[in-house]
């Protein structure tokens, strides 16, 4: 018997060589592998370990029921929601040790569900035509999600096929063996934040919080970052959440690309951790590199990072909405919350002499986070830019109280 277990899943009606190829190629390199067919009309060449009966079964269905839908994309709805508690299931009773899926367009969508529904840590790979692709937005991608390009993988197998496959029957085989579950002996403290030129808090932050006896996880707030935050804080990963970065909050509100999806600043707040939260760069509103500024943006402030990605600036009435939808989900929150308003800056680039200084927008988001939030959320207000080390050094005295009260558990 090998030594990790991969879960394949995929449409063994119509790729069933492609499937049968990954399976030998898991095998020769010593893994298992627990097959999974998700199809819907076909079946494959020889059974799997878990049918597409059994799929439909966990929707309370039949294969019939699904195929007397009539519609394909009807159909593969069903399959894919089956298919993620399935895969639940499976994991939750150690049945395989990671997910590897195949698709097009319709078996990539119900793989990015599958992948939704397995934890971080446990690797989780789709060879998929259309990886790297925007038709895929960021809100569906699991926080460690890896995408390999099914190359010449349309219809049937070729030498170039071959090559994409095989790659990855490695990599998710060599994964499993590799990885180390994100597993920590001392508590952690999530904590949101940018660049070190936009956002250094976590600079005087992290050694700090470590030299009290905490492991410190840092998230990049651009996107997939937020994301994988998200994710954790839901799953009950941290002892308390640093949410200090809100510039793909701000980004989601305005329409962005650069965003982490419309359950940011919720889900530590629903699953009761005690969080910290403060206004860094909410000013800014981020754009792809590769975008041109849209007209209604093209007399802001600019700041171009990289070639990756550039920022406008927030007027004063923007900043006050992003305030107050930073205000309506905190009041939602089950656990012990606190905002900090650093009332000289928000980032680095809002200084005097800086692309983002802006007095009068500055004005408008503290004024507007006096009046709106609400009473169940503790604020202090600091003299200071939050990159200052009175920003700090308000955070640590707060921190060190929840410790003393018992707020934040050491253990």
């Amino acid at each position: 018997m090998g030594d990790k277990t991969i879960l394949l899943i995929g449409t063994y009606d119509t790729k069933d060589p492609e499937m049968r190829y990954l399976e030998e190629c898991i095998v020769a390199q010593g893994g298992n592998v627990l097959t999974m067919d998700v199809s819907v009309l076909g079946d494959p060449s020889q059974p799997t370990d878990i049918s597409k009966h059994d799929v439909a079964a966990a929707c309370d269905m039949t294969i019939e029921d699904v195929i007397a839908l009539g519609d394909e994309n009807k159909a593969f709805r069903v399959m894919s929601e089956g298919a993620a508690k399935v895969v639940r299931d499976a994991l939750s009773k150690g049945r395989f040790d990671a997910m590897l899926a195949t698709g097009g367009t319709m078996g990539t969508d119900l793989a990015l569900d599958c992948a939704q529904a397995i934890p971080m840590g446990v690797p989780k790979y789709i060879v998929s035509t259309v990886s790297f692709s925007p038709l895929i937005p960021p809100h569906r991608l699991a926080p460690d999600i890896q995408m390999i390009l099914w190359a010449g993988g349309l219809y049937g197998m070729n030498a170039i096929c071959r090559s994409s496959l095989s790659q990855a029957a490695g990599a998710v085989l060599g994964a499993a063996r590799a990885v180390e579950p994100p597993k920590s002996e001392r508590p952690v403290v999530g904590m949101t934040s940018l660049g070190s030129s936009c956002l250094r808090y976590m600079k005087i932050l992290k050694p700090e919080l470590e030299a009290r006896g905490f492991d410190v996880a840092v998230f990049h707030s651009t996107g997939m970052g937020g994301m994988a935050f998200e994710k954790l804080a839901g799953e009950g990963a941290f002892a308390c959440v640093m949410d200090f970065c809100m510039q793909e909050f701000a980004n989601m509100l305005a329409g962005s690309l650069v965003s982490s999806g419309e359950d940011r600043l919720t889900d530590a707040g629903r699953a009761g951790i005690p969080q910290m939260v403060a206004p860094g760069a909410l000013d800014l509103l981020d754009f792809a590199g590769w975008q041109d500024i849209p007209p209604q943006f093209s007399d802001r402030p600019f700041h171009e990072h990289n070639r990756l990605i550039k920022s406008a600036v927030f007027n004063a009435d923007e900043r006050r909405n992003g305030i107050r939808e930073m205000a309506k989900r905190l009041e939602q929150a089950t656990g012990p919350t606190h905002f900090f308003l650093p009332v000289v800056g928000v980032e680095e680039w809002d200084r005097e002499g800086q692309e983002a200084h802006d007095p009068e927008g500055l004005a408008a988001l503290i004024d507007e986070a006096r009046n709106v939030m609400p009473a169940v959320v503790n604020t202090t207000e600091i003299d200071a830019h939050i990159n200052d080390q009175a920003f700090a050094d308000a955070v640590l005295a707060q921190f060190d109280e929840w410790v003393a009260e018992g707020v934040v558990r050491k253990v």
